[in-house]
């Protein structure tokens, strides 16, 4: 009987148990396959750290947010490398693998597969910033989570005509904050594929006030103003050596407070976008790359990511992921920037 293990690393976000369950009944019913979740994403293939998962095990949960697997940040390719991933296989009599993660889990799924290690990977990020898939599962949860609490403090800015300022997710790439904020009605959004000037901003935030508005900024993370090198990030580094991002939102308040005369708060939304059940959408989305992902495995095309095209699933090589990141382009901004201010 063929049989695979099934991971999730890098970081969480709704969707993945969702996948977890695709995978398990579309592998059982279909394919009679048997499936084994690694804990804790590359660190339990290289620990053999590892939870059967029979068919009632998945039971009830694609409505459950978070990974019932855990996950880590664990890179397979420096902690142990290639020779012991493959030994742990070998001795646990793992057939193939269903990487589950974003860019960096996808990179050592590639570097796997290039040494002969069967792998597929299913595509993961709230940021939906990967290439080669029309959209990632946890984006909408994401997106209709920061619009809920976006409008919540849209209502107490109008009730102290205050301007209020929400930052939200995005490393790289705005396409939270230019969903949440044309969804709540912002009447500024600021990305990290647009650089905009302090003073723009602020007569955006004029402009809604002399028309009687409470103004409503949106900004994501990596945002950084005309005249700034890099994004705000007063925390350092984290694990990765990566600049930790947040406070921009901080760094807006008191700048448009001060150019403005404007009483301004600001909100940082952080990990409350990745958390709580997944919306309709991702449920579906997420189950069906979970199915997928073991059609392919069935198949024999390993080294491939399953892959949203349009309404369709497919199959794309890790290369084309991995090649660029999926940016806002520069139109779907200026389509959004006709209703500034």
């Amino acid at each position: 009987m063929t049989r695979l293990g099934i991971l999730t690393s890098g970081g969480d976000c709704p969707g993945l148990n969702a996948v977890i369950r695709g995978a398990v009944l579309g592998g059982v019913i279909s394919h009679g396959y048997d499936f084994v979740g690694f804990r804790d994403g590359w660190r339990g293939v290289l620990e053999r750290d590892l939870v059967p998962l029979p068919r009632q095990a998945v039971r009830g949960l694609a409505r459950l947010g978070g990974t019932i697997l855990g996950t880590s940040r664990t890179n397979p390719l420096k902690e142990g490398g290639i020779p012991a991933v493959r030994e742990s296989l070998q001795v646990l009599g793992i057939d193939g693998i269903i990487a589950v993660g974003g860019e960096g889990t996808l990179a050592a799924a590639q570097e796997l597969s290039n040494q002969g290690i069967n792998v597929v990977g299913v595509p993961k990020t709230i940021d939906n910033d990967l290439d080669a898939t029309d959209f990632t599962f946890g984006f909408d949860t994401a997106v209709q989570t920061a619009t809920e609490a976006i409008d919540r403090l849209r209502t107490t800015g109008e009730s102290h005509h205050r301007c209020m300022i929400a930052e939200v997710m995005g490393r790289n790439a705005g396409w939270i904050a230019l969903h949440s904020g044309m969804a709540s009605g912002a009447h500024a959004i600021l990305i990290p594929e647009h650089r905009v000037a302090l003073e723009q901003v602020a007569e955006w935030v004029q402009s809604a006030r002399d028309r009687g508005r409470a103004p409503l900024v949106v900004v994501a993370e990596a945002f950084a103003p005309e005249g700034q090198d890099a994004p705000y990030s007063p925390r350092g580094l984290d694990a990765f050596g990566r600049p930790r991002l947040g406070g921009i939102g901080m760094l807006l308040e008191q700048e448009l407070q001060r150019m403005t005369g404007i009483e301004t708060r600001a909100t940082v939304l952080g990990h409350i976008q990745r958390g709580g059940a997944p919306t309709a959408f991702d449920r579906v989305l997420a189950t069906r790359l979970g199915m997928a992902a073991v059609d392919s495995a069935a198949g024999g095309r390993w080294g491939t990511m399953v892959s949203l095209r349009g309404t369709t699933i497919v199959n794309v090589g890790f290369a084309a992921a991995l090649g660029r990141l999926k940016t806002v382009p520069e139109e779907r901004y200026r389509e959004a920037a006709v209703l500034f201010g």
